[in-house]
């Protein structure tokens, strides 16, 4: 099967840095609050997750290879695992698994409603991530899968939110979100194979 190796290289190394954070979690390397910490962590593990997935068609674009595009849904899927795992560490490391608590949060705080609101755009687009429903939703699908947009501009909400000490942090993040996007404008677009091959050697 084409690209079968690249695809299980994918799958072994993602989820890599979860096992690394409950590892040190479990021998006490992360600090006074390692539930706290692995809550930060996972959020920017799936933001570094979107952040590459974003990447994917540009690189495929700029390279030819059409090997980045084999691995987009699965690092898609993984974008929302680490999310699922980030709210999953909220309820249970912050808020103790309560839910009437969480509903206060909801109202109160900002963050966690915009957090809500992305989890809720990334759930959409993880259930419709397989054949049937591309062909179920045809045209549609392609629509529905451009709130990825949206879903980028409010995970970077959520954290701006949420490291307002460290706007450095943010910016980077930013910045890198931006650029994606720049190279999907089509007079850029267009550009990228032969700006891929002015800066070959040779």
């Amino acid at each position: 099967m084409r690209f079968a190796l690249w695809r299980l290289f994918v799958f072994l190394v993602a989820p890599v840095a979860v096992g690394l954070w409950i590892y040190q979690a479990w021998i006490f390397a992360l600090g006074p609050d390692p539930g706290k910490v692995l809550v930060d962590r996972l959020g920017l593990g799936a933001l570094w997750l979107l952040l590459i997935t974003l990447a994917m068609t540009p690189l495929q674009k700029l390279t030819g290879w059409s090997g980045w595009i084999a691995v987009r849904r699965q690092l898609g899927l993984w974008c929302f695992t680490y999310a699922v795992l980030h709210i999953s560490a909220y309820a249970v490391f912050l808020l103790g698994l309560d839910m009437q608590q969480f509903l206060i949060d909801l109202g109160k705080r900002p963050y966690i409603f915009v957090g809500a609101l992305g989890f809720l755009g990334l759930s959409a687009l993880a259930v419709t991530s397989n054949h049937f429903s591309i062909r179920r939703l045809g045209k549609r699908w392609k629509q529905l899968h451009r709130l990825i947009y949206a879903i980028l501009a409010i995970a970077l909400l959520h954290m701006l939110w949420v490291v307002r000490a460290d706007m450095a942090e943010w910016y980077g993040y930013a910045l890198v979100a931006l650029g994606l996007m720049l190279l999907r404008v089509p007079q850029v677009e267009r550009k990228l194979p032969r700006l891929f091959r002015s800066v070959q050697p040779g």
